[in-house]
Parts: C-alpha cells; structure tokens; sequence
C-alpha cells in the first residue's frame, strides 16, 4: 500500500476523508489477493525512470513536462522504460522530449466535454474509469482542486504513476488514482463533479452504474457521461451478439433518448446531450505505442457506418446532469 501513501495522506486532508471508512481495507486486500503478476515489473519500471526537473509543464492537448536540458541517455531511458508499459490507450504525452501518441487521441474526446463542464475551480472531482489518467491532468488544467482516478486496470495505475513522476510536486499533490472499481465506493455523496467517459456500455447492469454515479455528487453535482449511443427513440437500446466493434464487453448501447430517459429514472436532473459525434479513425488507430489492432479493423471494410459485425458503427454523446 505504500504506492497509495502520499494519496491516503490527501484523502485524510480533504473533504472526502469520509472515505477511509473503506478504501484501507480495499487496498490491503488488492495488496494481497487481486495484483496482476506483471505490476511489479511494471512499478519497477516506474521506479528507474530518472528524476528531472519540470521547468515545460503544458496540461493542454499533449500533456508535456520538459526540463531544460535532457541528454540523449536520459532521453532513452525514459522512452525504453515507459515502451515496456505498452499498450498506451488514452493520451497523448510528451514526457521530457519522448512523444507517447497513444491508441486514442484523449484530447479529441476532451474538446468535445470541455465546452459544457462549466467552471471546475476548487472542485473536488472524480473519473470513474480514467484509465491512464490523461483527462485527471485535464481536469487541473481546468482548475480542479483534487483529482480523484478509479480504475481496476493495474496498468494504467503504472502508467499514470510514471507521468505523475515526472510532474512538479505541486500538481502530484493534486492528481490521485486509486486501483476500484465504483461499485466498490461507498455513497460518498461528496464530489462536485463525477465524470464517466467511455465505460457504461462496459457495464452488465447500465442502471446500477448511474445510480452508483449518482451517490457519488453532492447536492448540486454534476455528472459529465459521455458514452455510445445509437440512433432512436426513448425506447431504442442495442444489446450485441459476442462482440460489438470486436469488444466482448459491451452489453447496452442506448438511444440518447433512452440513455436521457435512464439518467431521469435514476434521480438525475437537467439532463441534456451536449455532443454527439462519430468516432472516426483518426480519434482511435493503432500507434507505435499501440501496435495491436485499432477502430480500422472494427469496421466493415465495405461500408465504414458499421461495425465488422453490422452493428451500427461508433457514435459518442456526451451527456450532462446534475443531482
């Protein structure tokens, strides 16, 4: 546990120490049971990156740190140790001169939300899901006080940790990413923002996940969902075969009429979309941090507006609600 010391140690100086009540326990037991057997080659890699000084720290589009002056040894060290954390999803990064152009362009997704978010200033916020933590880096961009990440992929926790060793010691303080999943929060009914971009069609039970986002908001929250949708009316929902778009994972894909008409159900109030958008294949490609197979290979290659199934092909809407 002493990966999350210094992030445990904010917790019990936030607004959210109530926290504690569960979260120790929940990470001695991943401590000793849940650890994938790569994360200790993972960590290590994460421990033999070089120190340098974060003199370039831009948290726009490509979240860069650069030093000053960073020789050609130290240069390939960096991009030797953070290869071996590959596949890198959601970026992109520049880490001291090493550009990390990652499976997704983040940074597309981010300009579609960040219109709409209002103003984050002092805002204690949470992303359910946030991989790799590229949208965290974002959210303190926008002014974010604390950013709180959940995600049970054990290597994003690496790759988040390395990018976070390379910030300045002011925003590390304010950028945190715990190993659970929300279905193992407790209702904190605590963040003024709850973002969850991308998992609720990974999710077996939809209505579950929004009314666990839901216990998540303080009075007055809002909840930023951006997730796929189909075309429809309130009562059009697609559940795929084994696979949509070569994902086994994916279970509901709602209208966003239907998706408005479950948020409402689930206590949420001023529901509206505020994006809807088709993802095309210059957001999601294979890279050379991301050599496997990419949205390309998801489409019919005969009629790119479906998938290789004959699904409809990936459309996004980004919702806003609050509670």
């Amino acid at each position: 546990m002493d990966v999350f010391k210094d992030d445990l140690i904010a917790l019990a100086q936030s607004p959210l120490r109530h926290w504690l009540t569960h979260l120790p326990a929940q990470l001695d037991h991943w401590q000793r049971e849940q650890q994938h057997g790569e994360l200790r080659k993972w960590l290590r890699c994460v421990e033999q990156l070089p120190t340098l000084p974060a003199e370039q720290v831009q948290l726009t589009d490509t979240v860069t740190v650069r030093a000053e002056q960073v020789s050609d040894g130290q240069q390939q060290r960096i991009r030797g140790l953070l290869q071996q954390l590959t596949p890198w999803r959601k970026g992109p990064f520049d880490l001291h001169g090493v550009s990390i152009d990652t499976e997704w362009r983040s940074d597309y997704k981010w300009q579609r939300v960040a219109p709409h978010i209002g103003d984050l200033t002092g805002q204690q916020v949470l992303d359910v899901g946030c991989g790799s933590g590229y949208h965290l880096w974002r959210m303190l961009e926008s002014g974010a006080a604390q950013v709180w990440g959940v995600d049970p992929g054990q290597l994003f926790l690496a790759q988040f940790l390395a990018v976070r060793h390379f910030m300045p010691a002011e925003l590390q303080a304010r950028a945190h990413w715990f190993p659970v999943g929300v279905e193992d929060l407790p209702e904190l009914a605590a963040f003024d923002t709850v973002f969850s971009m991308g998992v609720l069609y990974h999710r077996r039970s939809p209505i579950d996940f929004l009314t666990q986002l839901h216990a998540q908001l303080r009075k007055g929250g809002q909840l930023v969902l951006e997730t796929l949708v189909v075309e429809g009316d309130v009562t059009t929902v697609l559940v795929p075969g084994q696979t949509y778009a070569k994902m086994r994972n994916v279970w509901f894909i709602p209208s966003t009429q239907a998706l408005l008409h479950w948020l409402e159900r689930c206590g949420f109030s001023n529901v509206r979309v505020v994006d809807e958008s088709m993802t095309d294949v210059s957001e999601q490609r294979a890279t050379e941090w991301m050599t496997g197979q990419s949205l390309a290979d998801f489409l019919d290659p005969e009629d790119p507006s479906k998938t290789i199934e004959g699904y409809p092909a990936p459309r996004r809407a980004v919702v806003i609600a609050n509670v």
